[in-house]
């Protein structure tokens, strides 16, 4: 756990998107130092509760902490599920981000080689990151935010478009990311990959979150009805209007 910086805590954190509560007064705290999986069925609120805790959109009601301060800290990254790509090369597109966050020159250069080489991208370093694969983009991706060396990483969904493959590759970066200190929370309605990538599951239904519980006591006894039901998939989609989806 890294002191002055986690837990970082929900409280009664609530947000209305076009006069709809995607998330209605979330209760939760991750320590930083376990893989947290955000699973749900489409529709439950996931992606907007990942926006929120990062900090792009403003909560309607309640507070996020961070160790007990509402200041968000800039040691935080975030991976979508769709990467935008800058009309640049793949290392060009790592040293950009370094650049936006003050890391310059020698610097920036040395860490975005080091990031595409841990990712398996330095044999198309140079080349246009639009042109590259899928896969490739959301590895690129996790290069850029690995890169910024924060204590914690937002994935949404980053494995929901790709072959399996693409899928194991970028499953065993974030496993890398992990590993080196930094902490992980993710969003999934995929039950296979989080059963391979949780330590904890946060269970969200209909924008509330129905449970918070270790991912070995989630799969074999969950505490809510609504977990239940997903796991033996009989929870029906969401179809209530949101702004954004998940």
């Amino acid at each position: 756990m890294a002191e002055g910086f986690f837990p970082l805590e929900a409280r009664g954190l609530g947000v209305t998107l076009g006069g709809h509560a995607a998330i209605a007064d979330a209760q939760l705290a991750i320590d930083g130092s376990k893989r947290v999986v955000v699973l749900g069925a489409n529709g439950a609120g996931k992606s907007v509760l990942l926006r929120l805790l990062h900090g792009l959109i403003a909560p309607t009601t309640g507070a996020i902490l961070w160790a007990g301060a509402a200041a968000r800290p800039r040691e935080q990254a975030m991976v979508f599920q769709r990467p935008v790509m800058l009309r640049r090369g793949a290392a060009a597109n790592v040293e950009y981000a370094l650049h936006v966050n003050d890391v310059r020159g020698e610097e920036a250069r040395r860490r975005a080689a080091e990031a595409i080489q841990r990712v398996g991208l330095a044999h198309v370093a140079e080349r246009q990151a639009r042109v590259l694969s899928g896969g490739e983009q959301q590895r690129l991706a996790l290069a850029r935010a690995w890169a910024l060396r924060p204590r914690i990483i937002f994935l949404d969904e980053p494995t929901s478009s790709l072959d399996p493959a693409a899928a194991n590759e970028v499953e065993r970066i974030v496993g890398e990311i992990h590993a080196a200190g930094t902490a992980i929370v993710m969003t999934t309605h995929n039950l296979g990959f989080a059963r391979r990538m949780a330590d904890e599951v946060v269970f969200l239904h209909q924008g509330r979150i129905a449970e918070q519980t270790p991912a070995e006591t989630f799969f074999h006894s969950p505490r809510s009805a609504e977990a239940a039901q997903f796991l033996k998939g009989e929870l029906p989609w969401n179809g209530s209007p949101r702004t954004s989806p998940g």
